[in-house]
């Protein structure tokens, strides 16, 4: 690890008068005052300020979340996402398109209250989920595992779960890779592959790390057959496929091909062949090793999807007794009609006293016909839902929407008040007082964070940052 500097820009910060917000959240909502750590300004928000053909991202603090400020702090290189931890730390976690990524982290200087960036840089390696697990922020993705365990037929080499564990107390970065920083770094540990994960000869990848208690409940969504699972064969003359389902023999790939995340490899089947099923991984613990595997077909695999990343859809309750598990039907979007699921976007829910799925199931396509691209976890039965303005499917779709999702009752109800010109949402929401606190951009004016009220699915204009492009995140830090 390498260490860098500080870099503090200077600026006014100008706070507008502000009332409390009339909402039914609670009264102990986000309207500032001294934090834990005794500092005036708890709230930190991630903004890009344009001009010149230049961008600047500055990690600004506030008072409160309302009123206006001019952005002014900390400059920082950006982030793919914004990951705050227990109040105390921030971390700028960064991934870079199949490479390294470098990792900053920072925390309230005890002397002055000012934000400051700590020493340590971490090159973490790419990943597609994340997750928080005690002192831990885990990230995970699937890649090839040791070339000592290459098939003696082919060469091919098997997929394994890669994983990174950034200590936010300790400051430290682990992995269970070795000889590499970024997509070449190799697992070594044979209880990573994922190979036949689900019994299907698929290999998976996780989408959302969700602990409660020791355990991590996390989506293990199937991602077809590798090269290594693809050419597998039943008879030794190698013409029958042990894993590709009859019928799907044309999947198979005959050459490389594909860009980005949709890159594919000669002699694999890529995506999955079973996509009206759900299943979740209730791991032991953040070592990911021992697990219990649990299924059903009323829902399609429960991830979000952008491009390579995986978004979270698996959310525990505040009290413990439930799992939800959230299915965007994301598989509708495939090319062959026989990868794509005949499944509607759904919940189900996971009784955590016997880690099976129980009774409950939600039909989210029943409530509105626009796709979801992400959900959050608000507090009592209530989530947020990041919506497209149009079905999963179409090709035009934008996320302009916002919505609460209300478990018990099984309503959708889309928030109203919001600006009509949004461009987008940053997608580090904050949550505090039983309200949901959203950064919005928009084509028109400055951007701001909106204070929504999962009662009445009504948002608030709550702090503008004048001037600036766009906010990215919005959190604590005492």
């Amino acid at each position: 690890m390498k260490t860098n500097k500080n870099h503090l820009i200077a600026g006014a910060m100008a706070l507008a008068a502000a009332g409390v917000l009339a909402t039914s959240c609670s009264d102990d909502d986000a309207q500032g005052g001294p934090g834990g750590g005794g500092t005036t300004n708890p709230y930190v928000i991630a903004a890009t300020i344009s001009g010149s053909g230049t961008s600047t991202n500055l990690l600004t603090s506030a008072p409160a979340l309302s009123g206006e400020i001019t952005p002014a702090g900390l400059y920082n290189e950006g982030a793919t996402y914004w990951v705050f931890h227990s109040d105390k730390y921030l971390y700028a976690l960064n991934y870079h398109q199949g490479n390294a990524g470098t990792t900053y982290s920072y925390v309230r200087d005890a002397a002055t209250g000012n934000l400051r960036q700590r020493d340590n840089e971490y090159f973490v390696a790419r990943f597609t989920t994340y997750g928080t697990y005690d002192n831990y922020i885990m990230t995970t993705s699937s890649g090839e595992g040791s070339a000592d365990w290459a098939d003696p037929a082919t060469g091919y080499v098997p997929m394994t779960l890669k994983i990174n564990y950034l200590d936010v107390e300790a400051e430290t970065l682990a992995t269970n890779t070795s000889g590499g920083t970024g997509a070449d770094a190799v697992v070594t540990d044979q209880a990573y592959i994922c190979e036949n994960f689900l019994g299907n000869g698929e290999y998976v990848t996780l989408s959302g790390l969700e602990q409660l208690g020791r355990k991590v409940y996390s989506a293990a969504v199937p991602m077809g057959l590798s090269q290594y699972g693809c050419q597998q064969f039943t008879d030794e003359e190698r013409t029958q496929y042990r894993w590709v389902r009859p019928g799907f023999e044309d999947l198979v790939k005959t050459e490389s091909g594909g860009q980005g995340s949709g890159s594919y490899d000669k002699d694999e089947l890529q995506w999955t062949q079973w996509p009206d099923e759900c299943w979740v991984a209730v791991f032991a613990d953040h070592t990911l090793k021992e697990k219990k595997l649990i299924k059903t077909d009323r829902i399609s695999y429960a991830a979000g999807r952008n491009k390579s990343q995986y978004y979270q859809m698996i959310w525990a309750t505040d009290d413990g007794r439930y799992v939800y598990v959230i299915s965007p039907s994301y598989a509708k979007t495939m090319a062959d009609a026989r990868q794509q699921t005949t499944l509607p976007a759904g919940v189900v829910r996971i009784d955590t006293q016997t880690d099976e799925f129980d009774s409950y199931y939600c039909n989210l396509e029943e409530l509105s016909p626009n796709g979801i691209q992400r959900s959050w976890y608000i507090g009592g039965d209530k989530f947020l839902f990041m919506m497209y303005d149009s079905p999963i499917t179409a090709s035009d779709k934008k996320v302009s929407r916002l919505a609460v999702f209300s478990a018990e009752a099984k309503t959708l109800a889309e928030v109203s008040g919001l600006p009509a010109d949004v461009t987008g949402f940053g997608p580090t929401p904050y949550f505090e007082g039983g309200c949901a606190y959203v950064s919005v951009n928009t084509s028109s004016g400055s951007p701001a964070v909106w204070k929504i009220d999962p009662a009445t699915a009504v948002a608030e204009k709550g702090l503008t940052v004048s001037g600036a492009t766009t906010l990215s995140a919005v959190g604590r830090i005492d």
